[in-house]
């Protein structure tokens, strides 16, 4: 059992639960381009119908992240341990549009160059990711600092799980290794840590997708492109924008647990 369901009603634990990967589903498409909201969001998720009007592909979406969710929680509940297999069964989750296209692989690593965008101090630059060929050495020392991460969580410990989750958040996005999906996977896999620390997810609004971008974006620049052999996570200091973000981020589930576990203090005082 997820640690923070301890001591709850199995109505209240079902409600939190809801409510989480409502939250969650939404915020991780929504930051993506996702046009549903929170509230379409759960009806598609709890009534299992469309939203008229609404693309085919954002109910995909939405269904896709929170049967990946379901995976993460199974894969906490079962006490399996996070592999490449399991990666690529969460990435065939989110990456809900199937495009028959070799160099375009679903649960697979990449296949060619990818790179993104950005404005540092009112200029654009083009920041690319790790190469093809570099990102199966690199997402064996990425297995390696997850696994070191692992074996060293206390349960609620905030503070170290928070830096798990940036480390691992932030180093999974500098190799992007899939061709698409790289964003909702890191919001996904940085979190079990977090969970399996007996806390709830650090789920990124969608309100501050900029400052969301700018805090990676100014970690990217400072560490410069990831090579087979490189450290994944060099200058540390630059970390200390995106930790003061998700530190903030985090507060919204938080709170959310907060309030449940005060009706079941409630329930019990009656």
């Amino acid at each position: 059992m997820l640690n923070f369901l301890k001591g709850l009603d199995d109505d209240l634990q079902q409600a939190i639960i809801i409510q989480l990967r409502d939250l969650w589903s939404h915020t991780s498409t929504a930051i993506e381009g996702n046009t549903l909201s929170l509230g379409e969001t759960a009806f598609v998720l709890q009534e299992g119908l469309t939203i008229s009007g609404k693309p085919l592909k954002d109910h995909e979406e939405v269904v896709g992240h929170a049967k990946a969710i379901e995976i993460i929680y199974d894969l906490i509940n079962n006490n399996t341990s996070f592999s490449e297999k399991c990666l690529f069964s969460l990435h065939r989750a989110v990456q809900t549009q199937k495009i028959i296209d070799i160099y375009k692989p679903i649960g697979g690593w990449k296949k060619e160059p990818n790179s993104t965008v950005a404005v540092i101090d009112e200029s654009q630059v083009v920041f690319e990711y790790a190469l093809p060929d570099d990102v199966p050495s690199l997402m064996h020392d990425w297995f390696k600092l997850y696994h070191e991460l692992d074996q060293s969580l206390k349960l609620d410990d905030k503070s170290q799980a928070l830096m798990a989750y940036v480390q691992l958040h932030v180093s999974f996005v500098r190799i992007h290794p899939f061709f698409d999906g790289n964003g909702r996977i890191a919001r996904l896999i940085a979190n079990i840590p977090v969970l399996k620390s007996g806390l709830p997810p650090i789920i990124i609004p969608k309100e501050q997708r900029k400052q969301y971008i700018d805090a990676l974006s100014f970690y990217h620049f400072s560490a410069g492109q990831l090579r087979s052999g490189n450290a994944l996570l060099p200058n540390q200091d630059a970390l200390n924008a995106f930790i003061t973000f998700c530190e903030h981020a985090w507060k919204t589930s938080l709170v959310l647990v907060e309030e449940i576990h005060k009706k079941q203090i409630n329930r019990l005082s009656l």
